[in-house]
């Protein structure tokens, strides 16, 4: 009953009238909606990045922005597993023989 009654008016009135009453309240976006916001824009907060299945993905950037060293935004979201190996190999110094003993026994 809520939900219909809340699509009867646009987001912007309810929340106009909630602010209003002293309620603490903001709109939730969809990305569309996020990425257009003039804020984000002003920002750079949207990044790009190559994705080995998604082509081209859109990312969130880092809210930190550093002028003398800034923050890369050139690696996408891993794929499951992607860098598992990699993690093992320099945390856990393990050796191939071990990484394929984990794979036989269905660990990784």
């Amino acid at each position: 009953m809520i939900g219909e009654r809340m699509r009867a008016r646009p987001a912007a009135e309810w929340l106009a009238a909630i602010e209003k009453a002293g309620v603490p309240c903001g709109p939730i976006n969809d990305l569309a909606q996020v990425f257009g916001d003039p804020q984000v824009k002003h920002r750079k907060m949207e990044v790009r990045a190559p994705h080995a299945r998604a082509g081209e993905v859109r990312m969130v950037a880092n809210p930190m922005k550093l002028s003398a060293t800034p923050i890369p935004h050139d690696r996408p979201p891993p794929l499951l597993g992607e860098h598992t190996d990699e993690v093992l190999r320099s945390w856990l110094a393990l050796d191939e023989e071990r990484l394929a003993g984990l794979r036989e026994a269905g660990v990784l």
